[in-house]
């Protein structure tokens, strides 16, 4: 290689930053005819998302960008999920509760779910 590339690629690599690793996990066994949807929420101060309790017949991984939220599934525990953290929910899972914990401060997540293409991302429970 010669020098001035090098240097280049030196320069370049030094300018990057580098971000941590915020969840690893190994993925589950697919069944064919599956997507990825990514969707972003925003969650205003001391309010919920407004959604009804529902599922998502997916794999969900909530990742925190902003704020608190406290997050729960039917039959479990109230969690709280901060910034850089990830809740995860599973395709029998009903998602029962998202609250911003904060009366003063947005909250936004984002959540990657693993579904089957072209199926709804939610699907109201009563």
């Amino acid at each position: 290689m010669n020098k001035p590339l090098a240097l280049l690629l030196l320069t370049a690599c030094s300018q990057v930053a580098l971000a941590a690793e915020a969840f690893t996990s190994p993925l589950p066994e697919l069944p064919p005819n599956r997507e990825v949807a990514v969707v972003e929420i925003a969650v205003p101060p001391g309010g919920g998302t407004g959604s009804p309790i529902h599922r998502h017949d997916a794999y969900v991984y909530v990742y925190v960008v902003e704020g608190t939220l406290e997050l729960q599934l039917e039959g479990g525990d109230v969690h709280r999920v901060a910034t850089g953290q990830v809740f995860i929910e599973e395709p029998d899972d009903v998602h029962v509760l998202t609250r911003n914990v904060s009366d003063t401060e947005p909250a936004r997540f984002v959540a990657f779910m693993i579904k089957e293409a072209g199926a709804p991302l939610s699907t109201p429970v009563e």
